[in-house]
């Protein structure tokens, strides 16, 4: 058994604490930065996906950012009312919603690329302490997955 000293309870031990606190903490940090697109961290997220690789299908979406297509829905419902995505039914098979970037959320790339910058400027950390974090964090997504 691990030992985790004593008393394995103590809130300020817990990695699930931990790990809420600095998620909504950084999450807060990107706030301020992607309210002028009219973006939620979310939909942020969703338009990381859609820069690497669009058109993609919201299955094909869902996987990349572990949500559900009922979670993906009203993202992006709400990255179409603003112009950045559209939505589209395949074709060949009526069930499989393709969404693609517009050309106006594709020119939001150039604006967004100066976004990771500001966030390690506002953590004040070394980019390699946030590399190492991000590969901690992987390892422990992996083992959760």
């Amino acid at each position: 058994m691990i030992d985790l000293g004593e008393d394995p309870l103590k809130l300020d031990r817990q990695v699930c604490f931990a790990l809420s606190v600095a998620s909504r903490s950084v999450i807060a940090i990107y706030r301020p930065l992607l309210e002028p697109y009219g973006l939620t961290h979310p939909q942020y997220l969703v338009m990381l996906a859609l820069w690497e690789r669009s058109p993609r299908s919201v299955k094909d979406l869902g996987a990349a950012l572990r949500h559900e297509p009922a979670t993906l829905s009203p993202l992006l419902k709400r990255l179409e009312a603003l112009g950045y995505v559209t939505r589209n039914r395949s074709r060949s098979d009526e069930r499989r919603l393709t969404v693609e970037l517009t050309a106006t959320g594709r020119a939001l790339r150039a604006e967004a690329e100066k976004i990771p910058y500001r966030v390690v400027e506002t953590l004040g950390m070394d980019v390699s302490e946030l590399e190492a974090l991000h590969g901690v964090l992987t390892r422990v997504i992996d083992a959760t997955a």
